[in-house]
C-alpha cells in the first residue's frame, strides 16, 4: 500500500557498502522501518543519505506491505527545515541522544499522533533557541506522558519519588529513587512547559546526576530498554 505521511528519523544504519536501513517514527503507521537500497553511493536518485540524519523531519512516499518486513521508500522532501540542530555542536549532541533515546524507547507499530506532534512541536522550539542546557531533562519526562509511565504528581510534598512506583512518597523504600538537591531539581523541571526552561537554574553535576536518574526511570519501566552510548558525547559537550 502506497502511503503519504510525515516521518521523524530515529536512526540509520549502514547496510553493505551501499544501502541503509532506517528507523522512522511516522505519522501514519508509527514506528517502521525501510530498506534504502543503494543510498550512498546514488547521485541523481531521488532518496539522499543526507535526508537521513536524527531526528529529521520529511515528508516521505513509501510502500507499506506491514507484514514485518522492511518497508520501501519512493519519494522524500524535507519537511522541516532546521536553522541549527545539526549544525550547532551541543544542539547536534543532543539531537544524537534524544535520537537514540527515542529510538530504544518507541516501539508500537501504530499511529500515536499525540506523541508525533510533541515531537514536531519540542523539535520545532529545540531549533528555535539557543538555551537548551536543561532542555532533553523536560523533553524525556514530557516522553512518558506517551509511553505510559509518567510521574504522579498528586504528591508532590514527598521528599522522595520512587522510581518503580513512579510517585512521590515520605519514606524511601528498597527501590531507586530520587532524593535531595536532585529531587528539587526534579520538582523544578517537572510539569513546566519549554518555554519556562530559561528560569530554571541547575548546575552541571545536579544535571548528570539527574539526567542519570531519569535514564534509570526509563529502563525500569521499559522492556528491552538499553542505555544510550551517546550519553558520554552529550556530557562532554557539556563540559
Amino acid at each position: 500500500m502506497q502511503v503519504n505521511t510525515k516521518a521523524i528519523i530515529l536512526s540509520s544504519l549502514k547496510y553493505g557498502d551501499t544501502s541503509l536501513i532506517v528507523k522512522a517514527f511516522t505519522e501514519s503507521d508509527g514506528l517502521k522501518s525501510y530498506l534504502l537500497k543503494g543510498v550512498l553511493t546514488s547521485k541523481r536518485g531521488k532518496l539522499k543519505a543526507a535526508y537521513f540524519l536524527p531526528l529529521m523531519q520529511l515528508e516521505l512516499v513509501a510502500t507499506h506491505r506491514n507484514k514485518g518486513s522492511l518497508e520501501s521508500i519512493r519519494e522524500v522532501k524535507v519537511s522541516v527545515a532546521y536553522k541549527s540542530l545539526h549544525t550547532d555542536i551541543v544542539k547536534n549532541s543532543m539531537v544524537l541522544f534524544l535520537a537514540e533515546m527515542l529510538s530504544n524507547s518507541i516501539q508500537e507499530q501504530e499511529q500515536d499522533k499525540g506523541l508525533f506532534n510533541y515531537l514536531e512541536y519540542a523539535l520545532y522550539w529545540l531549533d528555535a533557541h539557543d538555551s537548551i542546557s536543561n532542555f532533553h531533562l523536560l523533553f524525556l519526562l514530557n516522553l512518558t506522558k506517551y509511553l505510559g509511565f509518567y510521574p504522579d504528581t498528586s504528591f508532590q510534598n514527598g521528599s522522595y519519588f520512587d522510581l518503580v512506583e513512579g510517585s512521590f512518597c515520605t519514606t524511601p523504600s528498597l527501590n531507586p529513587h530520587i532524593q535531595g538537591e536532585n529531587l528539587t531539581s526534579f520538582k523544578r523541571v517537572l510539569g513546566i512547559n519549554f518555554d519556562a526552561l530559561q528560569a530554571i537554574q541547575i548546575n552541571k553535576p545536579q544535571r548528570q546526576e539527574l539526567l542519570k536518574m531519569v535514564i534509570l526511570y526509563f529502563e525500569l519501566h521499559l522492556q528491552g530498554f538499553r542505555k544510550p552510548k551517546s550519553l558520554a558525547v552529550l556530557n562532554a559537550v557539556f563540559e
